[in-house]
């Protein structure tokens, strides 16, 4: 997988691979995105890009010795256990991987500040100074009061219906508490963010797999994040890691392969169903993507 260098919280998933046991949605994770998720319990090496937003993942269960490094620098190592953080705010893309030392499941929450929240949090704590105030990225660590902020946290993703009130309460301790604890002041110029704020790529994206069957039109995708096509395409690519018309053929080509398997449609149909009017054209694109026709795909087993 081409790894970008900078992509959002959200877009930040993809990279670190398991299973996504539960995700915020609603008017309640406005400010703020939380998502529960299963880890492997044994990783070689993955490269993980820089993300925009604060982005802390919480260690709810599990133990395993951690491993992470910059470029050609020596791997620095970390024992995580129950409670561990890692707060991510930038910088280089960086490699990790790990290895569980127990048998309880590697389960973590990731949890995004969006950074409108942010900015107000550090002008309350920095006021005029505000605009040269960074958060530090930090590994492996403890904290008692950010620790039971999280447990709430966790707790109001696990009901029916979140609280927007409590919820927006807790983004805000936490906003706090991360720039009085974890800010410094830097007098390097502020830069913009260098790619889709993740509510916003999820937005797109969302958008995108339920028109997957219309004709691609960056025009439009553009018209939907209230941007220029230039500045979509670029933020977009840095965000998921393709271009968008990439992922629109991804999202045909993953729709086409689950129909041919789990269906009897005919290729036909399927090629309909993902938005191809000419058949032909639609099994030499499959066979370019996949490496075998639509017909020979089905019959593998």
């Amino acid at each position: 997988m081409l790894v970008p260098e900078t992509t959002s919280a959200e877009g930040f998933e993809r990279y670190v691979g398991g299973e996504r046991l539960r995700f915020g949605r609603g008017k309640a994770w406005r400010d703020i995105k939380a998502w529960i998720m299963a880890l492997p319990g044994v990783v070689d090496i993955i490269s993980l890009p820089s993300v925009s937003e604060p982005f802390l993942a919480w260690t709810v269960s599990g133990e395993v010795d951690f491993q992470e490094r910059e470029g050609n620098r020596p791997w620095i190592t970390h024992r995580i256990t129950k409670g561990s953080f890692f707060l991510t705010c930038g910088g280089a893309p960086y490699d990790c991987r790990w290895k569980a030392v127990t048998s309880e499941p590697f389960v973590s929450l990731h949890v995004s500040i969006e950074l409108p929240l942010l900015e107000r949090a550090l002008e309350e704590v920095f006021g005029a100074d505000a605009v040269h105030a960074r958060l530090r990225d930090v590994s492996a660590f403890t904290d008692a009061a950010l620790n039971s902020l999280m447990e709430r946290l966790h707790e109001e993703l696990m009901r029916r219906k979140a609280s927007p009130l409590f919820v927006q309460g807790i983004a805000e301790a936490i906003a706090i508490h991360l720039a009085r604890n974890y800010a410094e002041l830097d007098k390097a110029p502020r830069r913009g963010s260098p790619s889709l704020p993740g509510y916003k790529v999820r937005q797109i994206t969302d958008w995108m797999a339920e028109h997957m069957a219309d004709d691609f039109s960056l025009d439009q995708l553009a018209s939907k994040a209230s941007l220029s096509k230039f500045h979509f395409h670029r933020l977009f690519k840095s965000a998921v890691g393709v271009a968008p018309s990439r992922h629109h053929i991804n999202l045909r080509m993953d729709e086409a392969k689950r129909l041919l398997r789990e269906t009897k449609k005919s290729v036909v149909e399927v090629a309909l169903d993902v938005g191809y009017t000419n058949p032909s054209h639609f099994a030499q694109l499959f066979r370019r993507e996949t490496g075998l026709s639509p017909s020979d795909y089905r019959r593998q087993r």
